[in-house]
C-alpha cells in the first residue's frame, strides 16, 4: 500500500486529535509540517489540556518537521499580500508554500483556504 504525503496544517493536526472522522483517512499518511505548525498545535494543547499532552504531541510530530529557507519566507509573503482580502495567517502562508515546495497538498479546514484550489486538500 502506498502512503499518500501531505502537509498538515495545524487546523489538520488539531482535528486529528481531537478525533474528528473526516481527517481518519489521513492519519496514517505520510506526514509533512513545520515547527510554526508544531508551535501553534502545542500552545492550543497547553491552553485547553495538561502540559503532558502537548509534550506528549511534541514528541510524537517533530520527527515530521520540515524547515523553510528565505526563497519560501519571500513566497509565502508574497501569496499572503496576493491574498491580503482573506485572513491568511503566517504560519498558514509558510505551510502553503512549503507544502508546494515540497510537491504535496496543504491539508487543512482553514476557512480561508476553502476558495484556493490549487495544491489544497480542504476537509471540514
Amino acid at each position: 500500500m502506498v502512503e499518500e504525503i501531505y502537509f498538515f496544517d495545524s487546523y489538520a493536526i488539531i482535528e486529528i486529535l481531537k478525533g474528528n472522522e473526516h481527517y481518519r483517512p489521513y492519519e496514517h499518511g505520510i506526514i509533512l509540517t513545520t515547527k510554526l505548525n508544531v508551535f501553534e498545535v502545542c500552545y492550543s494543547l497547553l491552553r485547553d489540556f495538561k502540559e503532558q499532552e502537548a509534550q506528549q504531541f511534541l514528541e510524537k510530530y517533530f520527527p515530521f518537521i520540515v524547515d523553510f529557507d528565505d526563497d519560501i519566507i519571500m513566497e509565502a509573503a508574497k501569496f499572503r499580500l496576493q491574498h491580503k482580502k482573506r485572513n491568511l495567517s503566517m504560519a498558514d502562508c509558510i505551510g502553503y508554500i512549503t507544502a508546494r515546495r515540497w510537491g504535496v497538498k496543504f491539508l487543512t479546514g482553514d476557512k480561508e483556504f476553502e476558495e484556493i484550489k490549487e495544491n489544497v486538500e480542504f476537509v471540514k
